[in-house]
């Protein structure tokens, strides 16, 4: 089994070589010490969300409110290429966090919550404020749990209107969309840059929002014959694009 993941500062590990001894402390030095209940020998990796991170082996536990780690190696992971963005549609209730621990898990770069037209859910004042929140804490944990050293980035919300300088400066552009004409699994993908998948709402992506895409050069592609959730598309073109690009191999 895969050690745990726990997050930590960048300066705490920045200049961490073997040998070194870091210690973890506060909300995640309390989860190692009293919630996972580690004990001294077990293996660890620490981790700053941002691609750097070191495996190693708990050396002691102080109480349940840290724990101190004896660094065996250091990991510095690159920035993807290419990066996969998912433009994601406001779900109902709590599918949103589903669909970004689900994407999350299967290794999407980005994620950029999007007030499509035809959304029954709306993110105004602090109810957007604790959604959104709700959604990075989800993204940072996913990561956690699926041993990532690089988290996502789930950015501020979109309108339509806001979308288009991000489309326009993608490596790819791609709305998924039932009335495609070319399937995502046939289309020609780039060696870096972004890769920008629009995934809309239960209701659909509106004519208004579909011709603003292709204005800034996004086009329609399908995934399958069958049509999938919101809060499932986003990870089933992800997966497809992890593997096509060799970034799963």
């Amino acid at each position: 089994m895969t050690a745990p993941v726990f997050v930590v500062e960048t300066e705490r590990i920045a200049a961490a070589a073997p040998g070194a001894v870091v210690r973890l402390d506060g909300a995640e030095g309390r989860h190692a010490a009293a919630v996972k209940r580690l004990t001294a020998g077990e293996a660890v990796t620490l981790a700053d969300g941002l691609g750097l991170g070191v495996d190693g082996t708990v050396a002691e536990v102080l109480g349940k409110d840290a724990i101190d780690v004896t660094v065996d190696a250091v990991r510095r992971e690159a920035e993807p290429a290419p990066r996969i963005v998912v433009v994601q549609a406001l779900p109902k209730g709590d599918r949103g966090e589903l669909a970004v621990e689900t994407m999350t898990e299967v290794g999407v770069d980005v994620v950029v919550p999007w007030a499509a037209s035809r959304c029954i859910t709306q993110w105004k004042g602090e109810r957007g404020a604790k959604a959104l929140a709700k959604w990075r804490a989800t993204a940072r944990e996913a990561g956690k749990q699926s041993r990532r050293l690089r988290f996502p980035e789930v950015r501020e919300l979109m309108t339509t209107r806001q979308l288009a300088p991000l489309l326009a400066q993608a490596a790819l552009a791609a709305v998924l969309h039932e009335e495609g004409a070319e399937p995502l699994a046939q289309a020609a993908l780039p060696a870096g840059g972004d890769i920008v998948l629009v995934v809309g709402p239960e209701g659909g992506v509106s004519p208004e929002e579909l011709a603003a895409f292709a204005e800034a050069g996004a086009r329609p592609y399908r995934l399958g014959p069958s049509v999938l959730r919101t809060s499932t598309a986003g990870v089933a073109a992800g997966a497809l694009l992890l593997g096509r690009t060799g970034r799963w191999s």
